[in-house]
């Protein structure tokens, strides 16, 4: 009897890494989270991931194969397997193959976590039969994954693809990456509630924001007075989705999308930021461009997208070479 094939993907993020074994239809057979604790040496992570690992194995009833391991990560490199500076995580740089090959022989392939929830689209989300598209996840930054000809673009250094670093405002709002004015400053989570909080400053306007203090004031209090009807939280949201809406006609110009799929906790807001993103994006699209692109949501579930994008990059590269690509990695069967 066949094994049933299995790609492990994980998530490692600045708080919290989430890990779970996905089969070849993007389901999620088990799933887990841990604590990342950057703080500690990359060694102590990786000792513990694969020990999580292996007790979530475990749990998974039938037999199976782990035909692989897919990493999403902040400035995860997918040319070089290393993770290198990363945003929100206290490693410098980690090479993170020669980590996981003391615990695992298995195909292993790494990249940011924007690109990963690409490839999840692209094999099992909303893209999966488009062969161009971008996909932006707003979250406390801004991430992104361009699909051009079927293929996620990596460029030369592999770190292709950083929308969020282009900058929109010249000396505008310090970025944590260390220039000013970049889109993620504006067209975040982060952004919105920034915005929010210097309207405020800027007027004596009437808001329902006014009685949260402003330490205590986060973007989810901005899209709850927004429901409300309040105006302020309304321009808030007017300006992040139109700031947004340009820079994304100038990524069109580049690469010509079929569609642009917007994930992430901004995207929660629903229309109070697809619409007035949608709107800038029409209006700032060289002509030639102008209803050609389709402004969407993911098509994989929120909680999952981080671990199936990165289980979906496995996929494909097992599916472009199988046997090349496994030869050098011994499976692991159960």
């Amino acid at each position: 009897m066949a094994h049933t094939e299995l790609v492990l993907g994980i998530d490692i993020g600045g708080t919290n890494t989430t890990l779970g074994y996905i089969d070849r239809t993007g389901r999620c057979r088990a799933e887990t989270t841990m604590l990342t604790l950057s703080d500690q040496p990359p060694a102590s992570f990786f000792k513990r991931l694969h020990e999580e690992a292996e007790a979530l194995w475990k749990t998974i009833l039938g037999d199976f194969h782990l035909a692989g391991i897919g990493i999403g990560a902040p400035n995860g490199n997918y040319y070089r397997g290393t993770i290198e500076t990363p945003p929100n995580l206290s490693w410098t740089f980690v090479d993170v193959r020669a980590e996981m090959a003391r615990y695992w022989q298995a195909p292993l392939a790494i990249t940011n976590d924007a690109n990963a929830a690409a490839f999840g689209e692209l094999l099992f989300g909303s893209g999966k039969g488009m062969r161009d598209f971008i996909v932006i996840t707003l979250g406390t930054g801004l991430g992104s994954g361009v699909v051009v000809n079927g293929e996620l673009v990596h460029g030369h250094s592999g770190f292709a693809g950083e929308i969020g670093h282009t900058i929109v405002q010249h000396g505008g709002r310090l970025c944590g990456c260390g220039l000013r004015g970049c889109l993620e400053t504006y067209a975040s989570a982060t952004g919105l509630l920034i915005t929010a909080k210097e309207l405020l400053a800027a007027s004596e306007e009437p808001s329902l924001l006014r009685a949260v203090p402003n330490s205590e004031m986060t973007s989810k209090s901005v899209y709850r007075a927004a429901l409300e009807g309040d105006a302020l939280a309304h321009r808030a949201f007017d300006i992040t989705g139109t700031i947004l809406g340009r820079k994304l006609a100038d990524s069109v110009a580049h690469t010509s999308p079929e569609a642009i799929f917007l994930f992430g906790g901004l995207t929660s807001a629903g229309e109070l930021i697809f619409e007035p993103t949608r709107k800038a994006l029409e209006e700032n699209l060289y002509p030639v461009f102008r209803g050609t692109v389709k402004l969407l949501p993911s098509g994989i579930p929120m909680g999952q997208t981080a671990i199936i994008g990165a289980a979906a990059m496995m996929w494909k590269q097992l599916d472009r070479s199988p046997a090349g690509f496994s030869a050098a990695w011994p499976s692991t069967s159960r």
